[in-house]
């Protein structure tokens, strides 16, 4: 593929710095640029992605789909020659199921009851 074809992605986290710049092909999808960021996280980050489910990037105010390329996520005024692309990081930890076995507090059926007071 040309270089003139690839396109310059940086990734910015959630404390304002960059992993990157990478070049990526526009047939690249976005899994695998999530895979790219969870291999490249930096190790002295107190939030870390455990794996690319963790992760949503943002591109021109959109969240995109892992199924995607990069090309066709690319935004409009993102055709600037040599520019590079900044993407948003948001890392969002997969939810795990509470065991079914034990209640919370907050599950318990509630009473709700009223009283007036006539003086």
């Amino acid at each position: 593929m040309p270089e003139e074809d690839l396109l310059e992605l940086k990734f910015r986290l959630y404390d304002g710095s960059d992993i990157g710049p990478f070049r990526y092909s526009p047939a690249s999808t976005v899994a695998m640029l999530k895979e790219r960021i969870v291999a490249e996280w930096p190790k002295d980050k107190k939030i870390a992605p455990k794996g690319a489910n963790d992760i949503k990037l943002i591109n021109a105010g959109n969240i995109l789909e892992n199924n995607k390329t990069v090309g066709q996520c690319k935004a409009p005024f993102d055709d600037l020659p040599k520019a590079v692309i900044t993407m948003h990081v948001v890392v969002q930890p997969s939810v795990t199921k509470a065991k079914t076995g034990e209640k919370k507090v907050d599950e318990m059926p509630r009473k709700n009851f009223c009283s007036c007071s006539i003086l």
